[in-house]
């Protein structure tokens, strides 16, 4: 009897065990089938969520430029344009197109350009720019004119992002300019010659200046590369004078690197792969001052040749940078061979 009884309970034992094994599995797989879902949720999510915060990030950089082209475009009075690749706006017969905000506008991109010029019958363009790569200027607009385009290229001022100086019509586009310099060798050593500094400002116009004068007024304005003060008297009678009578008039001070490939631009950056810091060549060198002739108050004069630069014989890249009046500068880089000649120039706005 104890026998009998203890042998059913055993029994009953076993099948209790194996309802719990089964019902355990059970639940283990059904949490898991949630747990799976709920993951698949969460990353759907995530996904989601990434992909809207790099779509609101596009979306804000595209936003952000079109207020900057927007800004430019209503600095330089001229109207927005459509459907083209390249260009934003138009003025007084001329396409408008603004280069980056943080780059140098390249020859690359000027290219692109020229070509939609030449596929629109596009003759007259205006580039707007805070910076233009080195070596750009001036012999794309040669090749721009050789394909019967007139390119202009401007500088955008730091001014433009004041409102109250837009306001008032102060800001002023400037074009960029060039310079011719000779090297003078002698035995073991250079001088360096300013011969030529030309510049296209235009800024205004004689005609309008006049008509927008009161009488016993004057204006400053820069038409065709020179500064004319405009005057009318209190009978309405204009008159003008030219400021800028000679080409050296333009410039306040220029200077000279006798060995520009001298010192390499190094910057520190962070190396991905290694995670640390580490020194590279931009590809630039650094312009270090070594000769220069400048005005002052009292002494308007200015030097357009330096003294004689010692040197080893050898190949030397000499940089000759000029600022003018207004305060842009151009840079021109010349290649020279001590006792040899002259290998080369390179023209950098």
């Amino acid at each position: 009897m104890h026998g009998l009884t203890r042998g059913a309970d055993d029994k009953y034992m076993a099948e209790i065990w194996w309802h719990w094994r089964e019902t355990s599995q059970q639940t283990e797989k059904t949490n898991f089938c949630l747990s799976s879902s709920r993951l698949f949720l969460l990353y759907r999510s995530l996904a989601v969520t990434d992909l809207s915060r790099e779509e609101m990030k596009r979306r804000i950089i595209e936003q952000k430029e079109k207020d900057f082209i927007a800004l430019i475009l209503k600095a330089y009075k001229a109207e927005t344009v459509d459907n083209f690749r390249c260009f934003h706006g138009k003025k007084a017969g001329r396409i408008v197109a603004v280069g980056p905000v943080n780059l140098p506008v390249t020859r690359l991109f000027v290219e692109e350009i020229i070509l939609e010029c030449r596929e629109k019958r596009i003759s007259r363009v205006d580039i707007l720019a805070f910076e233009f790569e080195m070596g750009l200027f001036p012999n794309i607009q040669e090749e721009a004119k050789s394909k019967g385009i007139d390119l202009a290229l401007k500088y955008i001022p730091r001014e433009v992002f004041d409102k109250r100086a837009i306001e008032k019509n102060q800001i002023v586009f400037h074009d960029v300019s060039y310079i011719e310099v000779k090297p003078h060798v002698k035995k073991n050593s250079i001088a360096v010659e300013l011969t030529d500094f030309s510049v296209f400002y235009n800024q205004d116009t004689v005609n309008n200046a006049a008509a927008s004068l009161g009488n016993g007024k004057n204006k400053i304005v820069v038409e065709c590369g020179k500064i004319i003060k405009v005057s009318k008297d209190k009978d309405g009678i204009v008159t003008r004078d030219v400021l800028t009578k000679k080409w050296m008039d333009w410039i306040d001070y220029w200077s000279v690197d006798f060995n520009f490939e001298s010192k390499r631009e190094i910057v520190r950056t962070k190396n991905e792969a290694t995670g640390e810091m580490e020194e590279v060549w931009t590809g630039d060198f650094i312009f270090e001052n070594e000769w220069q002739s400048f005005r002052t108050k009292k002494d308007r004069s200015l030097e357009l040749k330096t003294s004689f630069h010692d040197c080893q014989p050898g190949r030397y890249k000499i940089a000759v940078k000029v600022v003018d009046i207004f305060g842009n500068d151009t840079m021109k880089i010349i290649d020279v061979s001590v006792g040899g000649e002259i290998i080369g120039k390179i023209e950098i706005n």
